[in-house]
């Protein structure tokens, strides 16, 4: 399965209001479940019991929380660009102003752990991050998603 498989372009959010990690979180947890389906406070529990085995903040102002949630059929992404960046407990204490939500069947199985490195070797393009940075609008940073996710033909 592709990145651009697991976003839809509903699972954008171009200006994420949150001002600490709790809240970026709860915000998360709200879109998931509109787009899931699932209960809002249960994709924050699992984001919270993931968050306390240790930050998902990577770095570079990037956070991936993610998480296994029982009831899904198929793993689900969602991407946030923060209004300010803020501070995550990530690695180095830097603030965080990118976030990729992914949210996995509990059965996903290795599927979790290979779309959480597909998302890793994304954010690794400094280039990319700064375009997704320069954009201010929902249907602009899912044509960056999608040209960045979108396998190319030989």
């Amino acid at each position: 399965m592709q990145l651009c498989d697991m976003i839809k372009p509903d699972a954008v959010i171009p200006n994420l209001k949150a001002t600490s990690k709790k809240q970026a979180l709860q915000e998360l947890a709200r879109k998931a479940a509109e787009i899931t389906g699932a209960e809002e406070r249960a994709v924050f529990d699992v984001l919270l019991e993931r968050e306390r085995l240790g930050t998902t903040g990577v770095g570079n102002g990037i956070a991936i929380p993610h998480g296994k949630l029982p009831g899904l059929e198929r793993i689900h992404v969602i991407f946030a660009l923060s209004e300010e960046p803020f501070m995550f407990d990530s690695f180095y204490d830097l603030a965080v102003d990118l976030l990729f939500l992914l949210l996995a069947p509990e059965d996903a199985g290795a599927d979790h752990l290979k779309a959480l490195a597909k998302i890793s070797r994304l954010l690794r393009e400094g280039q990319f991050c700064d375009k997704l940075r320069g954009s201010e609008k929902a249907d602009a940073l899912y044509g960056l998603l999608m040209d960045a996710t979108t396998p190319k033909a030989a």
